[in-house]
């Protein structure tokens, strides 16, 4: 089994304790040699300054591309290209192009009325300028809003079509169920990559919420092995063999693409990159 190309989410910090672990999480990863990282926008655009100054800080001091969030939320069109031409002008040629979230409390997804309606308006946008390398979130389970799983595949070649080169999936919790969802891609004749997004269970309670929020579906066996691993004060060691399983299955499907959810803490990232036969390559920090 080769190993495969990975690469790794952060989000920006919102405080001095969360800023130094940000960058403790870039340490730790980045010798591992990842083909590109990307930083988060918060619900509703909400870190959208902070977002811009990591991806900055994270370009200009280490050798690796850095993708960009960039949703079309609270924002006008013209505000919305100007960030990506800001991007632009500083080296960071790579844009994960994604509607976004609502702010906490406002329910549905509702277009700035001088803004960007969807995500394809936005590939479109960004595709046409000519500057950008354009990845795309997909959804291997159904999207909370999808009125069929036939709608996510169909919404994901619209913005494959619109000029996104490739797909990151929303995570998922068995490797059948990436498969499946490849399958059907494959049938709609869309011939993009699609990286499986990889979700290291820090917290097994924290992520059963999210995955609830997000429609990620929660197989009735793995509930049982984390609660019994509670008990026991093993869920780490389940968290990283549960993980490891994962991948190995899909590297074993023809995967060759692994983008891991971070979330800050690099530790259980780190340990299953390690088990996959990926080792530091040494320091990728520039000298300033």
């Amino acid at each position: 089994m080769s190993a495969p190309r990975i690469s790794f989410e952060f989000f920006p910090p919102r405080s001095l304790e969360a800023s130094f672990r940000l960058w403790e999480t870039v340490r730790t990863l980045a010798p591992l040699g990842p083909q590109f990282v990307s930083v988060t926008y918060g619900a509703g655009g909400t870190t959208r300054q902070l977002t811009h100054e990591a991806v900055e800080t994270i370009h200009r001091h280490y050798e690796i591309p850095v993708a960009a969030h960039l949703t079309c939320v609270d924002a006008t069109r013209e505000e919305t290209l100007a960030i990506a031409e800001n991007y632009a002008r500083v080296g960071v040629r790579d844009i994960v192009a994604l509607r976004g979230d609502p702010p906490r409390g406002a329910g549905r997804f509702t277009p700035h009325p001088e803004g960007f309606a969807s995500s394809v308006e936005l590939v479109e946008a960004l595709a046409a300028t000519g500057k950008f390398n354009i990845r795309v979130g997909a959804y291997p389970d159904r999207h909370p809003e999808a009125a069929d799983d036939n709608a996510d595949v169909e919404w994901l070649k619209r913005k494959i079509d619109a000029g996104a080169s490739s797909a990151i999936t929303q995570f998922f919790f068995e490797a059948e169920t990436f498969f499946r969802f490849r399958d059907r891609c494959e049938k709609a004749g869309i011939e993009a990559t699609i990286i499986p997004g990889i979700l290291p269970i820090e917290n097994w309670q924290g992520v059963k919420k999210f995955a609830a929020r997000c429609g990620a579906r929660v197989p009735g066996w793995l509930d049982e092995a984390f609660e019994k691993a509670e008990r026991d004060g093993r869920h780490d060691l389940l968290a990283t063999a549960q993980c490891t399983e994962l991948c190995t299955d899909l590297i074993e499907g023809g995967v060759e693409d692994l983008h891991f959810y971070t979330l800050n803490k690099p530790q259980l990232t780190r340990d299953v990159v390690h088990a996959l036969g990926i080792a530091p390559a040494g320091s990728l920090e520039k000298v300033a």
